[in-house]
């Protein structure tokens, strides 16, 4: 074990054979949501597929407060039950590129290339305004802050638990993005929507990682990730 809370990710693999592709999805989205099967079987040429569901997301249990080192640990440990021993690549999209981003060095993960897709160079959790998120959702007035007013939707989306969202919200929030601290050494593929503002920092990003190379497809934080070029690149890139 890796030190973190006796948790256990929901982990699925689906069937292939030789390196597996770690897929981490986005804030208050889930695997079967953000890498649907029609999509990305064709992508991966028979690859096996390892589909994590993030903490407080999907299938996955909360988590409480945890800081972000402490979200990567368990991330780590879905990675040695689906994928033990094995070299990995790994797809990220938004949170899931953040989170993919820090366990890229970790010591009991060997990735070998990373995709981040929809990464923002800032920290957007450090600027929600946590009381008046919880205030809103038990039946207080509405946030004023826009940022905040945005993530609050998104968290109270059909399926969605708030309450636990909220709490790893404020653990991410404790421990922030910090593009220069401990920048993956492997080869980073940095993509990012032609109409989407959270990634109009890829560049800013690149530039801390030493083998990087940026890509732009259509659409905007949503839409990206579905686009097929998207999907394109990401092959091109694996390949």
């Amino acid at each position: 074990m890796t030190g973190a809370p006796e948790i256990a990710l929901s982990v699925v693999r689906r069937k292939g054979t030789g390196r597996p592709v770690l897929f981490l999805h986005g804030f208050a989205s889930r695997a079967r949501l953000d890498w649907l099967a029609a999509e990305w079987g064709p992508v991966l040429a028979d690859r096996p597929a390892v589909l994590v569901d993030l903490p407080a997301h999907g299938d996955s249990p909360a988590a409480g407060v945890l800081s972000t080192s402490r979200v990567v640990d368990l991330l780590a440990d879905a990675v040695a039950t689906a994928a033990p021993g094995e070299e990995i690549d790994v797809v990220g999209y938004s949170l899931g590129a953040r989170l993919a981003w820090a366990l890229a060095g970790h010591p009991a993960v060997a990735v070998r290339r990373l995709v981040l897709g929809g990464l923002s160079p800032m920290e957007p959790f450090a600027m929600v305004d946590l009381p008046a998120a919880r205030t809103a959702l038990a039946g207080g007035p509405a946030p004023a802050d826009p940022i905040t007013g945005m993530i609050l939707g998104m968290t109270t989306l059909p399926g969605n638990r708030p309450e636990a969202l909220l709490d790893l919200i404020e653990g991410l929030a404790s421990e922030p993005f910090d593009p220069a601290a401990e920048a993956p050494a492997q080869p980073v593929l940095l993509l990012g929507g032609t109409e989407d503002p959270m990634a109009q920092g890829i560049d800013v990003l690149a530039a801390a990682v030493p083998d990087s190379r940026v890509g732009r497809v259509p659409g905007d934080h949503l839409a990206a990730l579905h686009a097929p070029e998207f999907r394109a690149a990401v092959a091109d890139f694996l390949a």
